[in-house]
């Protein structure tokens, strides 16, 4: 469901082109009567709320990511063809806070950065402890650091932004250094490897 507040950094702007109260009419669908095709676009959404503002015709739908701007752009446009509504869509505007505009042009994103919009860390620290006392006590000190280590028995996994502050946690935890999140898969993809075992 489109509703409710969140951060505003990325919209969508909806200019539909009948006159009366069409904004109206797709303002409510959007908040509540989803077709088939948009429920089932919907659910890549699931858990987010987004924020949807009404100017007469034209409508503004906010996201706090590029992504949940992208899923919302999609259901967005599935629910006007289900409706046959003529509207012009823009793509997905970020807001540029040192010019204050908003901006529909891509940006040069590094992988890094876009791994970090999917939620997965590019970038992973592989730790093997001397006992499974050492691994717990190593995960509780790097949680109070901000880290979210996954430890599996005797060995830690900890997510980092970039290749820099990975290479910093490795050396101070005597740890290695590999890319993780989407990289790790596709690479694995490729070598024809799909596996949820990952060796340390």
């Amino acid at each position: 469901m489109l509703l409710s507040m969140s951060n505003d950094d990325w919209r969508i702007r909806v200019e539909l082109e009948q006159d009366g109260d069409q904004g109206a009419d797709f303002f409510e669908r959007l908040t509540g009567g989803l077709g088939d095709e948009a429920k089932e676009l919907a659910k890549a959404l699931a858990g987010d709320r987004l924020a949807v503002s009404r100017d007469d015709n034209e409508l503004f739908v906010y996201a706090s990511t590029k992504i949940q701007a992208e899923h919302a752009h999609a259901v967005i446009e599935a629910e006007l063809r289900r409706d046959g509504f003529a509207a012009k869509v823009s793509l997905v505007e970020r807001w540029l806070e040192k010019e204050e505009r908003w901006d529909d042009e891509p940006k040069d994103e590094t992988w890094e950065e876009e791994a970090v919009e999917h939620g997965w860390a590019p970038w992973e620290v592989r730790v093997g402890c001397n006992s499974h006392r050492e691994a717990i006590a190593l995960a509780e000190r790097l949680e109070s650091e901000g880290y979210r280590p996954v430890r599996r028995w005797r060995y830690l996994i900890v997510g980092a932004e970039t290749r820099e502050d990975a290479e910093a946690l490795a050396n101070r935890v005597h740890g290695e250094v590999e890319p993780g999140g989407e990289v790790a898969w596709n690479e694995a993809a490729d070598a024809g490897v799909i596996s949820p075992f990952r060796l340390f």
